[in-house]
């Protein structure tokens, strides 16, 4: 029999059962791809992650998996696992080793607890954005209020602007369309100054609509910075989820250069569960 402990972790919300859940599997050696693949799905959140030993420079390396694929990297997961690791050591700066390279996170404490978290995240690159009007037909927009472009850093990010946060909250998506028309992530979004709200859907990846979406965050601040909306390194607030029932808040900067943006992402994150499996297999 094996046994595999995990740990559930509500992800860019400071109280229990709002933000993006998470489940950490704090042990995952000697677990094949496809175990972690089927304890992914049987916890059924966005993303799982898998932490395993060090081996390119950092303090822990992780495997994230949504219940249908495995990501090279997502924000929520990378966040919530540096808490976990970060109050199990104590540590005041976590990096993880991610399949987009190396993610450090630092970390902010009340005494012996973590309470907030800046990553930051792998540089975000701009990539073509394929069936633009498909999308935006899947998505039901007409039209989007900054062009409609796209970003990889891990994860692709596609961004449709909206007039108003009303119009955000009031999609109602194609899930199948979109699905056949984007790879990656869809996210719509509103707002003015340091205030946004955003939805993100990504079927294709085996989630609908994502509570909280931290690799969509930075690419978003990048977004405004490029197009004007905000000014590099202004801290912006995003709220997300609330339509599913899954308030969350995330703050995202970016700054830089065109050629090399930084960007960081932030938010708190609380533990709500411990368990095990008990597999005989």
């Amino acid at each position: 029999m094996r046994t595999i402990r995990f740990v559930v972790c509500d992800v860019f919300t400071d109280r229990p059962l709002a933000g993006n859940q998470l489940a950490v599997f704090t042990d995952a050696r000697g677990l094949e791809a496809d175990l972690m693949q089927a304890l992914a799905c049987e916890m059924g959140f966005a993303e799982s992650t898998f932490v395993l030993p060090a081996a390119a420079g950092g303090h822990a390396r992780i495997r994230i998996f949504t219940p249908k694929i495995e990501m090279p990297f997502a924000g929520h997961p990378t966040l919530g696992t540096a808490f976990v690791v970060g109050e199990a050591t104590q540590l005041r700066e976590v990096v993880l080793e991610t399949g987009a390279g190396l993610v450090p996170v630092r970390l902010e404490r009340e005494g012996a607890r973590v309470v907030f978290g800046w990553m930051t995240q792998p540089t975000p690159r701009t990539v073509p954005v394929a069936h633009e009007e498909e999308l935006r037909a899947a998505l039901g927009v007409d039209r989007s209020e900054l062009p409609v472009e796209c970003y990889d850093n891990g994860m692709t990010h596609v961004y449709v602007t909206l007039p108003s946060r009303d119009a955000v909250a009031a999609l109602r998506p194609d899930l199948g369309r979109l699905a056949a028309v984007a790879a990656g992530g869809v996210n719509a979004f509103a707002g003015e100054g340091d205030s946004w709200k955003t939805r993100m859907f990504a079927p294709s990846a085996g989630v609908a609509e994502d509570a909280a979406t931290g690799s969509a965050a930075g690419p978003l601040a990048w977004h405004l910075v490029r197009h004007g909306r905000v000014p590099a390194g202004q801290t912006i607030r995003i709220e997300q989820g609330a339509e599913i029932g899954r308030p969350s808040v995330l703050y995202a900067r970016a700054g830089g250069t065109a050629d090399a943006p930084v960007v960081e992402v932030g938010g708190s994150a609380v533990t709500v569960a411990r368990g095990e499996f008990r597999l005989h297999r």
